[in-house]
């Protein structure tokens, strides 16, 4: 797969506390000729590392001594120092609500630890290149689950005015978070798939988020989709 990949070579830094997962994740990496910066123990060893070697992805397990993943994650993100930096959350548990924090404080998806190599690869390389890991209708099964429970979360929601939205862009948005692909918004919403792409990225551009994946979250969390009802999907034919 490294053959066809010009330019510089991809950097990515492994944080899990369990030495063989950083061993044999690392030599999958390296196989297909993406450097490992630097491999990382705990949350606070990920962050320093994040700091001195500024990879393009940090593949970081969630559930970590000290300093979890989570706050991993938030500290990375928030650093100006990491811009450009993706964070691809690592855990042993489907739909596991520790998930949908990291996702929150800005991760760009996550993976199982039983993940094949060649879908190991894959994601590292599609996250670098600004796409999100998850697919829209797992994103939105994680946060039904999780958006209205009371529990406190780790991480704080986010934030953003929808107001500068035109009606086409919100309704993209409401669109995407019930779980449609880029080929069913366009399908459903009468467009080209380029003209979806585009409206989803002045959509990222104008609420200044990461990806999709924050992008469904933040439908979420503002209200603008109920979790959990299937009828919360917005009427598209007056735009035909």
């Amino acid at each position: 797969m490294a053959g066809g990949v010009s330019g510089p070579a991809l950097r990515a830094v492994i944080a899990d506390d369990q030495g063989l997962v950083r061993t044999g994740f690392g030599m999958i990496l390296a196989a297909d000729g993406i450097e490992v910066t630097a491999e990382a123990a705990d949350g606070a060893e990920a962050v320093a590392a994040v700091r001195r070697t500024r990879p393009d992805v940090v593949l970081m397990d969630i559930r970590m001594p000290g300093m979890d993943g989570i706050e991993a994650t938030r500290r990375i993100l928030a650093d100006d120092t990491a811009e450009g930096t993706r964070v691809i959350i690592l855990t042993t548990y489907d739909l596991d609500h520790y998930v949908y924090a990291a996702l929150t404080a800005g991760a760009s998806g996550f993976l199982l630890k039983d993940v094949t190599p060649e879908h190991l690869v894959a994601s590292v390389r599609l996250v670098q290149s600004g796409d999100a890991l998850l697919a829209p209708a797992i994103t939105r099964r994680l946060i039904e689950r999780f958006a209205q429970r009371e529990e406190p979360r780790p991480a704080p929601p986010l934030h953003r005015d929808l107001s500068g939205l035109t009606p086409r862009e919100l309704e993209v948005l409401r669109l995407l978070a019930t779980g449609l692909s880029n080929a069913e918004l366009a399908e459903r919403l009468f467009l080209s798939p380029t003209t979806v792409k585009t409206h989803i990225g002045r959509i990222l551009s104008k609420l200044d988020l990461r990806d999709r994946v924050q992008a469904v979250v933040l439908a979420y969390e503002s209200g603008l989709i109920t979790p959990g009802n299937p009828e919360d999907v917005p009427d598209v034919d007056r735009y035909r």
